[in-house]
């Protein structure tokens, strides 16, 4: 038995080898096919036609010009009307990526030529930017900052990211005969003229924080994009366009390491910040969702301050004690916050509550009382107009009793003033079919008169 294991065993032998190799070179075969999905050299355009497209794109005269032109002003209404639209709409037409990658590549390839063009086209642009944001926002009647504005003035470190990796695939898009629409992506992620706009707001208000803080957001775009079109170009191994000694490669890869570091290292203390800010922000409301609730009283507002460490609650209820007060600002420290500052208010109090609702039934008596006076003389004076109706159609049976040529009368009580003297009287016109002689009017007046007991009469005959 053992003869014959053995023999199988040899028999078998060569057979489980080939099988090892076989799966040894079809897991090669798959991590190759992997590989290759990543490589991007069959697809890389070449050479000069990628060295003619960085030169086109740094030159800002004629067309560029004016589109850059265009873009600013495009741009600036966008974040003077909060319109995220509009503020898209001129990152993608705007011309400043090229001259950035442009200084990237010729670093890279140590075309110093191209990167003095680069720069100076750079700079132009950059100054032509912030003459023409400032203009913009010194003339226009809108100067509140609304929070696409704001959103500006406050890099960190996710905007050095948001840089690098914008720049990575601006260049690998430039470089490739499959571009797609990657530029326009990366002109829309990198954001570069909203900020040189906000930085042209900073100057028209003489906002020196929003300037500064607008500005270093410009600068870190364009210098991480710069550094990711450096890297990219590096590891494709483009050609050298122009011989540079060792001293001059040396010395550029120096200043190009400072400069990133010099970028970078403000926007990692920033982003530091705005971590702790909202880790503050989540404890804080989880404090607020646990602990505020005092027996007797309801929460009707709270305010945090992350940047100043400050809680503000605003209560409606009783009257918060002392106790109450120091017994919430003891669980500050179980949430992390320790030295926050913790600021309990009194909206209202129920004493108030009873004392407003006193007051308000007062008012509510006195207005009532206002509205049956109000009420009863309006009826005074409707009974007065009825009363007047029913007197002229008396006074008119009994007169064409004794003045039968009387077809009509109305009698109606008015009052005569002066400065001084009131003097109240009737009025009564009668209708009659034919002339009333002299003798009957006065005989008529002097009836009326009794008749009305009334000391004047204005007597009126209509034929």
């Amino acid at each position: 038995m053992m003869f014959v294991y053995r023999e199988k065993a040899k028999k078998n032998g060569p057979e489980q080898h080939l099988k090892v190799e076989n799966k040894e070179s079809n897991v090669n075969n798959h991590m190759n096919k992997l590989f290759r999905r990543f490589d991007i050299r069959s697809e890389q355009e070449d050479y000069e036609v990628i060295h003619q497209v960085m030169e086109s794109g740094i030159v800002f005269k004629g067309t560029n010009l004016w589109i850059l032109i265009f873009a600013i002003f495009i741009a600036c209404v966008g974040l003077n009307v909060n319109s995220t639209a509009v503020i898209i709409g001129a990152m993608l037409i705007s011309p400043l990526m090229g001259p950035i990658i442009g200084m990237g590549y010729s670093l890279a390839t140590y075309d110093f030529t191209l990167l003095k063009k680069a720069a100076s086209n750079f700079g132009f642009a950059v100054a032509s930017g912030l003459i023409t944001s400032t203009l913009y926002f010194l003339v226009t009647p809108i100067s509140e900052a609304h929070s696409e504005l704001l959103a500006r003035t406050q890099p960190n470190i996710y905007d050095v990211l948001i840089a690098l990796f914008g720049g990575l695939a601006g260049i690998i898009a430039m470089s490739s005969k499959v571009k797609g629409n990657i530029i326009p992506g990366v002109a829309i992620a990198t954001a570069l003229m909203p900020p040189l706009c906000t930085a042209g707001y900073g100057l028209a208000t003489a906002n020196w924080s929003y300037f500064l803080g607008a500005f270093y957001l410009f600068t870190i775009n364009t210098v991480f994009i710069g550094a990711a079109t450096l890297i990219t170009v590096r590891l494709l191994k483009f050609p050298v366009i122009h011989y540079a000694d060792p001293k001059q490669k040396l010395t550029a890869n120096r200043w190009v390491t400072f400069i990133a570091l010099m970028t970078m290292i403000p926007s990692i203390y920033f982003g530091y910040i705005m971590v702790q800010q909202e880790n503050y922000n989540r404890n804080a409301t989880s404090f607020i969702n646990n602990e505020s609730f005092i027996e007797g009283d309801y929460l009707l507002q709270s305010n945090v301050n992350a940047a100043g460490k400050k809680i503000s609650l605003i209560y409606g209820g009783k009257e918060i004690t002392e106790e109450e007060k120091e017994d919430l600002e003891s669980k500050l420290a179980f949430y992390g916050l320790q030295g926050t500052e913790l600021s309990i208010q009194q909206g209202f109090q129920i004493a108030d509550v009873d004392f407003f609702r006193k007051t308000a039934q007062d008012q509510t008596v006195t207005e009532l009382n206002r509205l049956r006076l109000d009420l009863a003389n309006n009826q005074a004076k409707l009974d007065s107009i009825s009363k007047n109706e029913e007197l002229g159609r008396v006074v008119y049976r009994e007169i064409n009793t004794l003045f039968p040529q009387i077809t009509s009368c109305s009698v109606g009580r008015q009052v005569s003033y002066t400065d001084s003297v009131t003097t109240p009287y009737y009025v009564v016109v009668v209708g009659a079919d034919a002339q009333l002689p002299r003798a009957d009017r006065q005989k008529l007046e002097s009836w009326l008169s009794s008749r009305l007991n009334a000391d004047s009469i204005q007597l009126f005959v209509a034929n």
